[in-house]
């Protein structure tokens, strides 16, 4: 199946709540970080894509229709090239709030927890503890090195690159592909952009602070 959406917002735009809209509209199943952290697949490809090497996006979504979050929100406009057909979705959030949000989840990761994993990752048996500290480091050299630079201790800087990301999006998608959203919108303007019916449900809304950091832990550390 062929990418169908591209969802281009950082992580805690509200892009969890997206992808279960996305496939409750019929545009799943929707790649998401959890994804990458669940399956642990193909993450020789995403650290191809890391650096600056051809990665087989094919491969990589293989069975799904959409994606959003990171780490497939860095290379939207790759994936723009690859998928020609494919709407891009740009979730946004007033930038303080956001990055409150980012900096207490996506943006900290405790040096102890890295410590363990390598630790754990040194035992024969844990291939399992091997692959998630081998996607702890990538994401951590994805968001927090090649995204902001090794900077996501200056507020200021990490702000500016978010909202130079959310106008580079502008600048680069055609107006006729691109939808730039809110989901607190919710389902019309979303369901207008993707041309499909408004469903009788209520819009997802998930994926606070709480959430996060219990998802996280259970995807991380379940070996």
């Amino acid at each position: 199946m062929p990418i169908k959406v591209i969802g281009a917002g950082f992580g805690r735009t509200g892009t969890l709540s997206l992808k279960l809209a996305l496939e409750e509209v019929g545009c799943g199943p929707c790649f998401h970080m959890f994804e990458l952290a669940k399956q642990r697949n193909h993450l020789e490809q995403w650290e191809s894509a890391l650096n600056d090497q051809t990665a087989d996006w094919h491969t990589v979504f293989r069975g799904y229709q959409s994606t959003v979050d990171f780490p497939a929100c860095v290379y939207y406009a790759e994936l723009m090239e690859k998928y020609p057909d494919a709407k891009v979705i740009l979730t946004i959030r007033e930038s303080e709030n956001w990055y409150q949000s980012a900096i207490n989840t996506i943006l900290t990761i405790r040096p102890s927890l890295l410590q363990l994993l390598k630790v754990l990752a040194c035992y024969p048996f844990s291939k399992r503890a091997r692959k998630t500290y081998r996607l702890a480091m990538h994401n951590r050299a994805l968001i927090e090195h090649k995204v902001f630079g090794g900077k996501i201790s200056d507020k200021a800087h990490v702000i500016r690159v978010y909202e130079a990301h959310q106008q580079s999006v502008k600048n680069t998608v055609p107006k006729d592909r691109l939808l730039v959203y809110d989901v607190r919108e919710g389902w019309e303007p979303l369901c207008v952009f993707l041309g499909v019916p408004v469903p009788g449900t209520p819009f997802p809304s998930t994926n606070d602070r709480g959430d996060f950091k219990k998802v996280t832990r259970d995807l991380f550390f379940s070996f």
